[in-house]
């Protein structure tokens, strides 16, 4: 199993060889970590835990890459690993997180926190060099880092859709070319769709696990519902079916969740000029309260 850590203080290697000794529970002995300057000869190889150790510039100032063995048990997660080496080195710990946006990453303190952080890649041809633009708690070691939520994540966030993901299979099944045509009313029906059940089902996991929605990314969200009624008399009355049916399900559960609302989410989310032209029965509830 593989870890990528980045740790905003500078460590020596004897203290990063100690420290994954004590996270991974193996005999420090058993701990081979190199850096630049390491002579590939007199590494061992065989170790249980093999880490490259490289010097980064900005906000961080050192890269590590482990590498651990199948025969290490238990193996940490990511976040496991990173925290526990945060409280050993007493130095905050970064590491990705698993949204496909890069700067996504999550920073683990000495004090047992972890909170989201924009990572930005500055590098060049020369050196590796990092900014953390951003963070959503205060981190010590970061003070210029603004502290602010980080939405491009949310949208990322990999949220389960059965019933979109079946829809779309079976439109691959029945009309494969029209399905992988962009813009085509079955594609639009298969993303639309897919949009409004992450939706919902993100507000059934309250949240999680950003434990918020961007104001811009719900709106969207709803106009995707918007979308769907008209798509439905595109569609052959086989798949307009199958579309209801999915709706069917989800929109009951989008009621369960919300509550009526009376204008307050149409002030927080349109203009003016189309606050009220707006007319699916979607725009008039809301979660309560508001995710954002």
């Amino acid at each position: 199993m593989t870890y990528n850590l980045l740790t905003l203080e500078p460590l020596r290697l004897s203290t990063v060889s100690a420290a994954l000794a004590r996270c991974l529970n193996v005999d420090v002995r058993e701990v081979d970590v190199a850096d630049e300057g390491t002579d590939q000869d007199l590494r061992n190889w065989e170790a249980l835990v093999l880490c490259e150790k490289t010097t980064v510039r900005g906000d961080v100032s050192s890269s590590l890459d482990v590498y651990v063995q199948q025969s290490v048990d238990p193996k940490p997660t990511e976040r496991e690993l990173a925290s526990a080496f945060a409280r050993v080195t007493g130095t905050a710990v970064l590491f990705p997180a698993q949204e496909a946006v890069p700067s996504a990453y999550w920073v683990a303190t000495a004090e047992g926190s972890v909170t989201r952080a924009r990572l930005v890649d500055m590098s060049d041809d020369d050196e590796a060099r990092y900014t953390v633009e951003t963070v959503e708690a205060p981190v010590a070691g970061l003070p210029r880092a603004s502290v602010a939520r980080i939405p491009e994540v949310v949208r990322e966030q990999p949220i389960a859709t059965p019933l979109a993901e079946a829809f779309a299979a079976h439109l691959r099944r029945l009309y494969p070319a029209e399905t992988s045509t962009t813009g085509s009313p079955f594609w639009l029906a298969s993303d639309r769709l897919a949009a409004w059940e992450t939706l919902v089902r993100h507000m059934e996991v309250a949240w999680a696990p950003s434990g918020w929605c961007p104001p811009d990314l719900y709106q969207e969200r709803l106009r995707a519902r918007d979308e769907l009624e008209g798509l439905r008399s595109r569609l052959p009355e086989n798949v307009a079916v199958l579309l209801q049916n999915a709706l069917d399900s989800l929109d009951p559960l989008f009621t369960e969740l919300t509550v009526p609302d009376t204008g307050v989410l149409r002030e927080e989310l349109l203009p003016a000029d189309v606050r009220f032209s707006t007319n699916g029965w979607w725009w008039d509830r809301r979660p309560d309260p508001l995710p954002w």
